[in-house]
């Protein structure tokens, strides 16, 4: 930037408002203090039927106030709660962006309570992000799968690993009545040569 002075009257628009009589903003410093400029009869309060959250900043709820949606449920707790700090408090705004998420699965459980499928994809505008939007929606759905995969390999990696159980060691082959094969063989192969007398085997 230059350290050159600049003169006032070679900026366009310089002192614009300097004329009183062409300031649009001069007849509000006579304004009376007992009116403040209220010239009109202050309309009808709305009566509400429902539970209206109000600032602590303010005494007095607007004319008019929306009643579509009231707190309710843990969402409505943690509004009431937020309702009770000052707007100059950072937790009073960091608590109403945390009920409003909440809110949004309490909607869900509501509608899959109620019989009715919630159509996600088209509440979160994917038809107008897909034409105005296709780099963003793309980035959006590639974080989404990376955190997917990642939560996946997580954990299947704490999942822990099968144990087999230890097989018995054979020194050769047996029968279910723990006869050795081989020695029944020959015990077989004796008697069918006349040189011993088959006897009643062991287990029977």
């Amino acid at each position: 930037m230059s350290n050159q002075l600049v003169d006032p009257a070679a900026v366009p628009g310089w002192g614009v408002d300097a004329d009183a009589g062409n300031n649009p903003t001069y007849p509000m410093r006579h304004i009376e203090d007992q009116t403040r400029g209220m010239s009109w009869e202050r309309p009808a309060l709305q009566q509400p039927d429902v539970e209206i959250l109000r600032s602590i900043e303010y005494n007095r709820l607007p004319a008019v106030v929306g009643t579509s949606t009231p707190p309710k449920g843990l969402s409505g707790m943690i509004r009431r709660y937020a309702f009770r700090r000052s707007e100059s408090d950072w937790w009073h705004w960091l608590l109403l962006m945390g009920a409003d998420r909440i809110n949004v699965v309490e909607g869900v459980v509501e509608d899959l309570a109620g019989g009715t499928l919630p159509n996600i994809p088209a509440e979160m505008g994917i038809r107008a992000e897909w034409q105005h939007n296709k780099q963003g929606l793309a980035k959006k759905i590639g974080v989404a799968a990376a955190v997917s995969l990642g939560a996946y390999l997580l954990l299947r990696r704490r999942q822990p690993a099968t144990v087999e159980a230890p097989q018995p060691l054979l020194r050769g082959p047996t029968t279910t009545r723990g006869v050795s094969e081989t020695a029944l063989s020959e015990r077989l192969r004796g008697a069918a040569r006349g040189r011993t007398t088959p006897t009643t085997l062991p287990g029977r």
